[in-house]
């Protein structure tokens, strides 16, 4: 599957998360990739703004069978290194600036 049909794909079935803060306030991110790291898993998200050209890396915590939070990543070397696998990942379908 050539690298446009790959992007055409991802961008008809994009997934757009709510996710709502400690201080009650809703965002939408659009889901790009889940990353497994050292044993745990990190959602590859970007604000759903249409200008938009960052990510955000959030842990997965399960709560329970059908509830998880997401947290916040402190820790640079876990961001820079699950940032990496994503990167490795899409090398071949996405332009990245650093």
């Amino acid at each position: 599957m050539a690298n446009e049909e790959i992007l055409e794909q991802q961008e008809e079935e994009a997934t757009i998360l709510t996710l709502t803060d400690e201080d009650g306030v809703s965002t939408d991110f659009e889901y790009l990739d889940s990353v497994e790291y050292e044993g745990k898993e990190y959602l590859v998200l970007m604000p759903a703004e249409e200008e938009a050209n960052e990510i955000v890396i959030l842990e997965i915590e399960p709560v329970d069978e059908e509830n998880e939070n997401y947290l916040p990543v402190m820790d640079e070397k876990v961001l820079n290194a699950v940032y990496g696998i994503f990167k490795e990942r899409y090398k071949d379908v996405l332009t990245f600036e650093d």
